[in-house]
């Protein structure tokens, strides 16, 4: 197989872990025979200092071009303490998602056993937990119209969804729920936001469409209080994009940490793959964030783009080898990870590179 792939390493940490995704794909190429190509290119914070320009022309016109996207991180601190800043990183994220159409955000939640004790949740709580999110992506207030009062007392997000939006991811998500446990699982607000009455309405008429697989829909409250009290009862969560955006980040304390948990936004062309996690500017340059979640993206690429499943799967065990092991990052290590277990970056990245077969 000869693939293209643009690395995107973006800001922060992500700079770092990108550099262990990139040396697994091409790992993987001399290992199964394949032909990886790759070019980089600059988006976020540092494409505005070098071009100012969250997402220059130059990075969309690779983006277009290219058979999948791995992406890093974006955003830098400087940002969060200036509300008022008109250019901003994370505009370079949502523009490119726009433009190549990915409204369909995939989330893996899948918890190793050997990282039971690495979350604040009971281990019996969590064991057994396989979680797929669908987030939709090109909705929502992310992209609503914005507004601010003349006084500056008062500003607006609208959240606006289309029925097309909802019909095409819930297709996916039903689609996904029919290779797993078929069950679905659509979170939305609709006892207070017609647009989350619109989402309910939309889903309820594709559900017919997939009787193999049973539905129940959930408000938002509740769908955040039953992840944590009992993450096992849900296998597909089909929502919104902000309801999404809130709910992966609490269910990264199922897998342990953001650190080990990635994620692919596709849509109808090239996709784009991504750890959940942000930028981290406050680990940045230290060496110690967690390369895992960047690796486990890789093996979302090579499955979900270049439907490779032999080489995901290879990507996964390496994973899970390392883990038995006892090698731990920072952020998964617990009470029981002696010092000479916890590991840098390019340290769980060498070993992870020595366990793919």
């Amino acid at each position: 197989m000869n693939k293209h792939i643009l690395v995107i390493p973006g800001d922060g940490i992500g700079q770092e872990v990108t550099t262990w995704g990139k040396k697994v794909l091409e790992l993987i190429a001399k290992k199964y025979n394949h032909t990886f190509s790759f070019d980089s290119a600059l988006m976020g914070h540092v494409a505005i200092e070098a071009t100012g320009n969250p997402l220059p022309d130059e990075t969309l016109a690779k983006a277009k071009a290219t058979d999948a996207i791995l992406f890093g991180a974006i955003g830098h601190i400087k940002y969060d303490n200036d509300p008022s800043a008109k250019v901003r990183p994370e505009q370079g994220l949502l523009k490119i998602r726009k433009e190549l159409g990915l409204y369909a955000n995939l989330r893996p939640i899948k918890l190793f056993d050997e990282l039971l004790g690495a979350s604040s949740i009971k281990p019996e709580i969590l064991k057994g937990a396989d979680i797929l999110f669908f987030r939709e992506l090109t909705g929502d207030v992310y992209f609503g119209e914005k507004k601010r009062s003349e006084d500056r007392k008062t500003a607006s997000d609208l959240m606006v969804y289309s029925k097309y939006e909802v019909e095409r991811i819930a297709h996916k998500a039903y689609k996904a729920a029919q290779t797993r446990g078929k069950k679905l699982c659509s979170v939305d607000k609709a006892n207070v936001l017609e647009s989350s009455r619109l989402w309910r309405e939309t889903v309820q008429e594709i559900a017919i469409l997939y009787p193999d697989v049973q539905t129940e829909h959930m408000f938002i409250d509740n769908a955040a209080m039953q992840l944590i009290k009992d993450p096992k009862k849900f296998d597909v969560v089909l929502t919104a994009n902000l309801f999404g955006d809130i709910l992966t980040d609490e269910a990264s304390q199922i897998a342990g940490s953001m650190g080990m948990l990635a994620s692919a936004s596709v849509g109808d062309s090239v996709g784009f793959y991504e750890p959940i996690h942000g930028s981290a500017h406050d680990i940045a340059g230290r060496g110690i964030a967690n390369p895992l979640a960047s690796i486990l993206s890789v093996a979302l690429l090579l499955d979900i783009s270049f439907g490779l499943k032999t080489e995901a799967n290879a990507v996964i065990a390496a994973v899970e080898k390392t883990l038995k092991q006892g090698f731990r990052c920072k952020d998964i290590a617990d009470k029981t990870t002696s010092e000479n277990m916890i590991c840098s970056t390019d340290k769980m990245g060498e070993i992870v590179l020595g366990n793919i077969l």
